[in-house]
């Protein structure tokens, strides 16, 4: 029996510029509904909405703009 080979995707998910402003939206809207109080708390939640989908950078631009957006 032949093992079937899988390919690498070309291009990691973060990369899909629609996906990430979704994942951002999402995790903008559920920071402002929670009202977190700490910087870990906004980054818990950007972490539960965006799971494995971005990466770090990524992951941390989400985190800075929600924590602007919160304390405007």
């Amino acid at each position: 029996m032949h093992r079937q080979r899988v390919e690498p995707s070309s291009a990691p998910r973060s990369a899909v510029p629609e996906r990430v402003r979704y994942l951002a939206a999402v995790a903008a809207a559920r920071v402002s509904a929670a009202k977190p109080g700490s910087e870990q708390q906004i980054a818990d939640i950007v972490r539960v909405t965006v799971d494995d989908e971005v990466d770090t950078r990524t992951f941390k631009a989400i985190v800075t703009d929600c924590s602007d957006d919160l304390h405007r």
